[in-house]
């Protein structure tokens, strides 16, 4: 992952709008348009440095910076096709991960984490409404989204109907489901788990061949979508390992 710098307060202000690894503010700039700056990024949780002008100069290489630089870390995506060559570079069926609305970085990190470790070839992604691959899902996944092949796409149920017919079964995490411990897990298959907070959305349910839950011993009846994902992923790799 690369870092991309952005200086200027239009452009920083902006930026904002898709997410910032950190913020530096001059020392004794907080008025006006910075101190809007300033309270949308403590709104989003992004890290805010006040350092004096000759950094911030250094840090935008002599461009004029009007007292605010930020830095993005930017991620190269790749696309569905590439994640379907990978499996087959390792003759394995392919096993994708499509993420419904995840918002939160630090869930998205901790998916992409479990993804990898359990033999995942790749995760999928909305352009809107989601959380996007940065600093913050960077440090969430221990450094495992930069081994990760990670699409973004504007319509995921074009995309999982367009994978069906190249013959991919989806199965939805959705608490109404079969049992995960009666599902057989294997084949070509699409994982999908919904968001935080709506889980899958219905036009994108619909298209799935099985839905699947957790079985609970408690009182809740839905689990941090992260950990959803990391239990599907284990269950889908001991069955694959004949246990």
């Amino acid at each position: 992952m690369e870092e991309q710098i952005i200086y200027g307060r239009n452009p920083v202000e902006e930026s904002l709008k898709e997410g910032l690894d950190r913020l530096y503010i001059q020392k004794g700039q907080k008025e006006g348009s910075i101190r809007k700056i300033i309270s949308q990024a403590r709104q989003a949780g992004i890290p805010i440095f006040e350092r004096d002008k000759a950094r911030l100069d250094d840090l935008a290489q002599g461009g004029k910076h009007q007292g605010v630089v930020a830095i993005r870390t930017s991620f190269k995506y790749v696309t569905i096709e590439d994640i379907l060559a990978y499996a087959q570079e390792r003759k394995e069926a392919p096993l994708i991960l499509f993420l419904d609305g995840i918002e939160d970085p630090q869930n998205l990190g901790a998916i992409a984490r479990s993804a990898l470790a359990l033999g995942a070839h790749g995760l999928v992604i909305p352009k809107h409404r989601a959380a996007r691959v940065n600093g913050r899902v960077f440090k969430a996944s221990a450094g495992a989204i930069d081994h990760l092949r990670v699409a973004m796409v504007t319509n995921m149920s074009q995309e999982v109907l367009a994978l069906k017919d190249r013959g991919l079964w989806f199965y939805g995490a959705h608490m109404e489901g079969d049992s995960l411990y009666e599902t057989r897990l294997e084949g070509p298959m699409g994982l999908v788990i919904g968001s935080e907070g709506q889980g899958i959305s219905k036009k994108l349910r619909d298209h799935m061949d099985f839905l699947i839950s957790i079985p609970m011993a408690g009182a809740f009846d839905s689990l941090n979508a992260s950990v959803a994902a990391g239990i599907l992923l284990y269950e889908r790799a001991r069955q694959g390992h004949g246990s």
